[in-house]
């Protein structure tokens, strides 16, 4: 995929989230289904996983190369980007450290945490854009569950989380809840 295709994905993709999420209701965005996060919960952990990907596609490229190295190998595609994360999450993997989101979060912070990922994601768009396709072929970048990604992997990633959480917030909204 070059790099016009995959912001577009990008974009796309968060948009689809975005417009999900402002069209919850109240209970929605703070229902709590089976002990997974409540979809404002979700929102929040997509925010707090874009934000640091922006931040570094900020850095110039002797930056990147000098803090975290450069590719060894050529961009995995956006097939098996996904593929790897899947095992990782068979394996049991899951959000931790600064991406865990603990405490609830009420409806009252929807609009702002929407317009954070709104100016968040177009920035790293432009960001993006600003780099050559060999740049995202040849800097890396660390993932907290799929170690070292070539910065065209984590648009990859990126636009793929999102995606993967729209999906679960979509099941806890159709969740019946229990009454006893």
């Amino acid at each position: 995929m070059n790099k016009t295709e995959l912001i577009a994905l990008l974009e796309t993709k968060h948009q689809t989230f975005i417009e999900l999420m402002e069209g919850l209701s109240a209970a929605d965005f703070e229902k709590q289904v089976a002990g997974k996060w409540t979809p404002g919960q979700q929102l929040e952990h997509i925010l707090r996983s874009v934000s640091p990907v922006s931040l570094a596609f900020s850095l110039p490229g002797f930056i990147l190369r000098l803090i975290f190295g450069k590719a060894n190998r050529p961009s995995r595609s956006y097939e098996e980007l996904v593929a790897k994360y899947h095992a990782a999450l068979q394996k049991g993997g899951k959000a931790s450290g600064r991406f865990e989101v603990k405490s609830p979060v009420p409806i009252q912070n929807r609009n702002s945490l929407v317009t954070a990922l709104k100016r968040t994601v177009l920035q790293l768009s432009r960001l993006s854009n600003a780099k050559s396709e060999t740049a995202l072929d040849n800097y890396i970048l660390p993932h907290p569950l799929l170690g070292k990604l070539t910065l065209r992997e984590m648009l990859y990633f990126t636009a793929y989380h999102v995606q993967h959480h729209q999906c679960s917030v979509q099941d806890i909204v159709t969740t019946q809840t229990k009454t006893t």
